[in-house]
């Protein structure tokens, strides 16, 4: 018989399941890009304006799963979506709690987290299946502004879309700057521990990837893309989803993706592209899990940003 996913204390509060307070370790202070250090550095963050680096938002996710796989099961690991917008970013010391609430027999909830302070650090929507209701970004992508007046992410179109990259992670593979640690490295300190990341002891015989290494797997051959970004430029996830069809992925497994920009969009402070990542296995052409992914680019981490938009947008 297969060991239990997860040993995770949870608490029932009406018709909310919580997760206990967890302080999730930042593992990207030496994460570059651009030849630059990135936000999650704290001395790059508090140039730009914030408190120290923050947790990468998808770290987060972890706090979810136990949540969403006591509710609906191993359905959940091989269908489960989970899609949500960061609100606040989380610094290394900072307890977060994860919370969701199910109407009953529903295939789809409302998650958050939430800081001690009640400061909320996330918020969207947890599914299982494909007829579950549109997703918290299903619904976020409708209501988008299409970006005006681009400067960093001027080249860029919508629809562009990448040839097929293969990926895959072992658990001592090093995933390179982006992503400046192991797989095993990440499960000495993920917040929410489980045999069945690292053993066969579970229902598919093989260790599965964690929801949040999913964000990691699909990401750290990004440089392969070679969009027309400008740059050196600083950027953060500020939306995410994380979708399995077909799942789990599986640690040591090779793996093809192809991605596609969706979306372009923008704040009094950012640019942001949204990127569509379908995974599928080697050769083949079904999806097997998807990821939705808007990258928010500083306009103040990007130099010549005025001088530029004065040329680009005289009668500004």
């Amino acid at each position: 018989m297969a060991t239990r996913a997860f040993d995770t204390r949870l608490e029932t509060i009406g018709q909310v399941l919580a997760g206990p307070w967890r302080a999730p370790v930042n593992m990207l202070l030496e994460q570059s890009y651009d030849n630059h250090v990135s936000l999650h550095d704290d001395a790059m963050a508090q140039k730009l304006g914030f408190k120290a680096g923050p947790i990468e938002g998808p770290t987060h996710y972890s706090q979810f799963i136990p949540l969403a796989e006591a509710i609906w099961g191993e359905r959940f690991l091989t269908e489960g979506c989970l899609s949500a917008h960061y609100r606040n970013m989380v610094m290394e010391g900072e307890e977060v709690r994860a919370f969701i609430e199910r109407e009953p027999g529903e295939d789809h909830a409302t998650i958050w987290a939430s800081k001690k302070d009640g400061t909320e650090v996330l918020r969207g929507t947890a599914s299982v299946g494909s007829h579950a209701p549109p997703t918290a970004l299903d619904l976020r992508l409708n209501e988008l502004t299409p970006l005006q007046q681009p400067v960093i992410l001027r080249d860029l179109k919508v629809g562009h879309r990448t040839g097929r990259t293969p990926i895959r992670m072992d658990p001592d593979q090093h995933m390179g700057d982006l992503y400046p640690f192991s797989l095993n490295q990440k499960l000495a300190k993920i917040t929410e521990p489980s045999p069945w990341y690292s053993a066969a002891d579970n229902p598919w015989g093989r260790p599965i990837v964690p929801w949040e290494m999913v964000s990691v797997l699909v990401q750290y051959v990004a440089r392969e893309d070679r969009l027309p970004v400008k740059g050196p430029a600083v950027g953060l996830f500020a939306d995410q989803e994380i979708r399995m069809i077909d799942g789990p992925l599986f640690v040591g497994e090779d793996y093809e993706i192809e991605r596609e920009i969706v979306a372009l969009s923008g704040s009094r402070r950012t640019e942001s592209y949204w990127t569509r990542t379908w995974v599928y296995r080697p050769g083949g052409s079904t999806v097997i899990a998807t990821m939705l992914l808007n990258q928010a680019t500083l306009k103040e981490s990007y130099t010549p940003y005025a001088k530029e938009f004065g040329e680009l947008y005289p009668e500004a």
